[in-house]
């Protein structure tokens, strides 16, 4: 399965984005997922399951706890793919870096100004 096909979900995709955090114990992304989604417990196992079976995810026992974590591989897959779009993006963030350097600048020197008025 491409991993587009794992992410295309909305459900596996906020549990990656929880797992971005470190890692987390089954309940833990249960009671979010349940919380903000309204499905079962099951359904949110099931879905770890997928996960775990197409290598975004890795589990392991601590105890009676399953900590869960994210598996970088198959999102090195994403990057690799999303590279031929990054040109679209990064002149424009660049440009957003160029500004917030200047404003920066600008309140630095307007804070200088003012210090010597008050002298």
């Amino acid at each position: 399965m491409h991993a587009f096909d794992i992410l295309g979900d909305p459900v596996r995709r906020r549990i990656l984005e929880l797992l971005a955090d470190g890692e987390q114990t089954s309940g833990a992304i249960t009671r979010v997922i349940q919380d903000e989604f309204g499905i079962s417990q099951p359904a949110v196992s099931q879905q770890l399951r997928v996960l775990r079976d197409h290598g975004f995810a890795t589990v392991r026992p601590e105890g009676t706890r399953r900590l869960y974590a994210v598996t970088p591989d198959r999102l090195q897959e994403v990057d690799e793919w999303l590279e031929r779009f990054r040109r679209y993006w990064e002149q424009r963030l660049d440009a957003l870096a160029t500004e917030i350097a200047r404003g920066k600048r600008e309140r630095r020197l307007q804070a200088k100004a003012t210090e010597n008025e008050d002298k």
